[in-house]
């Protein structure tokens, strides 16, 4: 998997963020000592995920950055995907196997690679920071969201069963 710093830390940090449950905006120098990382990295990191709506920033005495929405709405996947990381696993140049990882082809290995690739993607797309930061089971959660988005959402009053009764 090629998940270099940038995807890693951008998670780290709104994690960091989010755990701090503040209201009031939290300044990246408090997050890059926290962290271990460095306030210019972070604030590259912070611009981008800014502009992907993830953090608002405010400027002036006691500024700093906040999320922009509840960390249970927030997917590990969109933080990723806002810091600009590519997820691949594949050699391929495109990612996909289109331009071929061997001799303009797919190579023997690489609907193995493709398919772990849509794996961890589904993964972290049903992993909120929420789940990062309560610490809960990662498995567990990914797995009900994922299956909850399968099942159909009845609101009515007897839901599944009442609609057999119908029928």
């Amino acid at each position: 998997m090629k998940l270099s710093t940038r995807g890693r830390y951008a998670v780290m940090a709104l994690a960091d963020l989010a755990a701090r449950k503040a209201q009031k905006p939290v300044p990246l120098a408090a997050i890059a000592t926290s962290q271990n990382i460095s306030q210019e990295y972070l604030e590259q990191l912070f611009a981008r995920l800014r502009r992907a709506g993830l953090v608002e920033s405010v400027r002036g005495p006691g500024g700093g950055y906040r999320l922009s929405r509840d960390p249970e709405s927030i997917f590990v996947i969109d933080i990723i995907r806002a810091a600009d990381e590519p997820l691949q696993v594949t050699r391929c140049a495109d990612g996909d196997g289109v331009l071929g990882c061997q001799n303009g082809e797919a190579c023997i290995t690489h609907e193995l690679w493709s398919a772990l690739s849509r794996q961890i993607c589904n993964f972290l797309s049903h992993i909120t920071l929420g789940d990062v930061v309560e610490r809960r089971n990662l498995a567990l959660a990914a797995e009900v969201r994922r299956t909850s988005a399968l099942t159909p959402h009845h609101t009515a009053h007897g839901g599944a069963a009442r609609e057999k009764e119908d029928a």
